[in-house]
């Protein structure tokens, strides 16, 4: 039996989003669920990129790849968060690789925190998720 679809919303009784994402997706009953901790910018052998941007593209990659562990894909998320210690001065790159990663779907609704610090000072952004598992 097939699950029913993912539903992407904005309500006309809020104001449009400011940006690229849903306001509201509804999951299915019975959908499989990935809750994926939060992922830092480092890179496969453990380095570090040294701006927030690189480690911001690079921790949005960390996630495309345990999704894709599990079978899922970028357009199975249903929450992005991201949480900065340090504001990006170039969204540029930010931006390509968001939109690479949602090309042709409507991204997730998505929230932006500003934080004071994470675990490690080296550290500028994290990035975690919550997606669907296609059946």
């Amino acid at each position: 039996m097939r699950s029913a679809p993912i539903r992407k919303l904005n309500p006309e009784t809020v104001a449009p989003p400011i940006g690229d994402y849903s306001r509201v997706e509804v999951v299915p009953a019975g959908t499989r669920l990935l809750f994926v901790a939060g992922q830092i910018g480092n890179r496969p052998d453990g380095s570090l990129p040294a701006t927030v941007e690189e480690q911001c593209v690079q921790a949005l990659e960390n996630v495309r790849l345990i999704l894709a562990s599990q079978g899922a894909k970028p357009e199975h998320m249903v929450k992005l968060m991201f949480y900065v210690s340090a504001k990006p001065t170039d969204w540029a790159p930010i931006g390509e690789k968001r939109a690479a990663l949602f090309r042709g779907v409507q991204p997730p609704p998505v929230t932006w925190v500003y934080v004071s610090e994470l675990f490690r000072p080296e550290y500028l952004v994290e990035v975690e998720t919550v997606a669907t598992v296609p059946q």
